[in-house]
């Protein structure tokens, strides 16, 4: 499953993301990953979720970080979970129609099993059609 959560910069998509995650923690058996730009928000993180800050790796476009997540699911056989923050940055999509990457994470979502929370900023009205069904909280 992948769900986003929406809305231009500074409406609160980071405090959601964060609150999700912190919720969802204590009801999984298994790991949780925070995919992030910076360490920034390290100590808003219960300590079992294991936070990755992406612009420490040479990740340079959007076929770069969907690589980058696959190895992650690769190594880590009990993931459930992964959290993407500033989605557009991380991925390098910013401008750019987001749908294949989405279209990636689900196929990698039923493969693995994994689901995925990304926040993207961007209005609701913006997104592409085809990934509106996505939406789980527009803000």
């Amino acid at each position: 499953m992948v769900q986003l959560i929406v809305g231009n910069k500074g409406k609160g998509k980071t405090k959601c993301l964060l609150d999700k995650v912190n919720t969802e923690v204590k009801n999984i058996l298994g790991d949780i990953c925070y995919l992030d730009k910076s360490t920034q928000h390290m100590y808003e993180l219960n300590n079992k979720i294991r936070l990755i800050d992406v612009s420490s790796y040479s990740v340079e476009n959007t076929d770069q970080f969907l690589g980058f997540v696959a190895g992650i699911i690769s190594q880590d056989h009990d993931l459930q979970q992964m959290y993407f923050d500033g989605f557009l940055d991380i991925a390098h999509l910013r401008g750019k129609d987001i749908t294949p990457a989405i279209r990636k994470l689900e196929s990698y979502s039923k493969t693995f099993n994994v689901d995925f929370v990304l926040s993207v900023s961007m209005d609701e009205v913006d997104l592409p059609e085809a990934v509106k069904p996505l939406i789980a909280i527009s803000l």
